[in-house]
């Protein structure tokens, strides 16, 4: 048998790969590059961040959920100010920066093989474990780092051999770089929706579709409901719209999904809920090319210049090293539907962390869970207890209010809060993951009790 080669335009691929992302490093961390220009520490909110977002007028307001938090913050450090001290010096640096090359080694090495493989099955069990869980872990520890939790909060510069970097643009490159490998990636929605998140959750104002692609902002007013919309109750209008001739056409595939759903009926609603966010996350990967090619995000039009800058420097980075994986593992579409399958599956049910991603901005009344709140009032934030191993499984996400009520404590300390401030949280760690995902899809919630504001104590 005489062995075929590959056309030899195939064997220069990697190399020009290679240059590609290479060039692309050097664009993004030029002097001129928005992404390592110095700017003064921001607190927003008593929300450290790494690139603080413009907010308009509405999101800067806040909300009254985001109000909530700060007034529990502030009772518990004036009862504990123990908590303080974990705020100003405790980082995950240890564990986050370890996890998180883990996470990302194990995330390419893994879509390479099932190339390699080139098995329907084995992509889909990888994806499924480890893949989804090292895909969360990329989200958390990127978490960690934007809310500036990850390094030595001591530090303002890394010495690396001769070369002095400030933490700050370090930290830029750990948020560019740390989300690749992915498929659609967590790098735009940190950069760009999740400081505001914790401004405006709740806020029906500013969370909610039409204004999140209309705004002309930088950045999303309430990033989390571009995610919350596919399963969740939400005011105010709808987006992306498109004006074509005279006529106007909303295209949103999440509230088309949400529309079908059936009260009571939890296993037909979860169905929806996968279409619709499994086509969405697809449609995502193609807009990357689109954005990488033409330079513009067209579902945000009325966004500035810099904003559509950043989403291309950072598709075309992403895309590369997307076709650099393809390349290593065989020229195979497994390579890439492994990073599609460990980036979405965790989101959804029956996957244990579903659990805390669909629960964490709710509207259930305290029914005298939380001692420190009224026994009618409405709970915006939410966080899963179900013990030790899913507090790992999770590392650490799954403590959602406590994260909502401290953003700059690091995710291995987040547990430590309901010991320091039990009155603040709820008892217990027993909570049953799958009737709380049937309890979330059969009677869906409003958003963080956007329709009862009054009742948040």
């Amino acid at each position: 048998m005489v062995h075929q080669y590959p056309p030899r335009q195939s064997t220069v691929l990697l190399p020009i790969l290679c240059l590609m992302v290479l060039i692309i490093s050097l664009e993004a961390f030029s002097p001129t590059s928005p992404l390592l220009k110095s700017r003064p520490s921001h607190t927003i909110l008593g929300v450290s961040s790494v690139d603080p977002p413009k907010s308009s007028g509405t999101t800067s307001q806040g909300s009254t959920a985001a109000q909530w938090h700060r007034d529990r913050r502030q009772q518990m450090l004036t009862r504990y100010p123990e908590i303080s001290e974990l705020e100003k010096t405790a980082n995950s640096q240890s564990v986050g920066g370890s996890f998180l090359f883990l996470a990302n080694l194990s995330l390419t090495l893994l879509a390479i093989l099932c190339g390699r493989m080139a098995n329907w099955k084995w992509t889909f069990l990888l994806a499924l474990f480890p893949g989804s869980i090292f895909s969360l872990w990329q989200l958390q520890i990127l978490h960690d780092n934007l809310h500036g939790s990850l390094l030595d909060k001591s530090k303002r510069h890394y010495n690396f051999g001769p070369i002095k970097i400030p933490k700050r643009k370090l930290q830029q490159w750990i948020l560019f770089w740390g989300s690749m490998p992915s498929i659609f990636g967590y790098y735009l929605y940190l950069q760009y929706g999740h400081l505001t998140h914790h401004q405006a959750v709740g806020n029906p104002q500013a969370a909610n579709l039409q204004t999140i692609f209309e705004s002309s902002s930088p950045s999303f007013e309430d990033g989390d409901v571009l995610f919350v919309a596919h399963r969740m109750k939400l005011k105010g209008g709808i987006g992306p719209r498109f004006q074509i001739g005279k006529k106007e056409i909303v295209m949103s595939i999440s509230n088309l999904g949400f529309r079908q759903w059936k009260t009571g009926r939890a296993l037909f609603n979860m169905g929806v809920f996968a279409t619709s966010f499994l086509y969405e996350r697809l449609l995502l990967v193609v807009n990357d090319i689109v954005v990488a090619v033409a330079g513009k995000n067209y579902f945000f039009l009325n966004k500035p210049p810099q904003f559509h800058k950043e989403c291309a420097r950072y598709c075309r980075a992403a895309v590369a090293t997307r076709a650099l994986i393809w390349w290593l593992g065989g020229k195979s579409w497994h390579s890439l539907w492994f990073l599609y399958l460990a980036e979405t599956l965790w989101s959804l049910p029956p996957h244990p962390a579903a659990a805390m991603f669909v629960t964490n901005h709710g509207s259930r009344p305290n029914n005298n869970k939380i001692r420190a709140s009224p026994d009618n009032a409405c709970i915006p934030s939410s966080s899963t207890y179900a013990g030790k191993w899913y507090s790992c499984l999770t590392l650490g996400t799954n403590y959602h209010c406590e994260h909502h009520d401290f953003p700059t404590i690091p995710l291995q300390q987040l547990g430590a809060l309901r010991q320091i401030a039990p009155e603040f949280y709820r008892e217990g760690s027993n909570d049953r993951l799958w009737p709380i995902m049937v309890q979330a899809f059969a009677y869906p919630d409003y958003y963080a009790c956007m329709n009862d504001m009054e009742s948040i104590r």
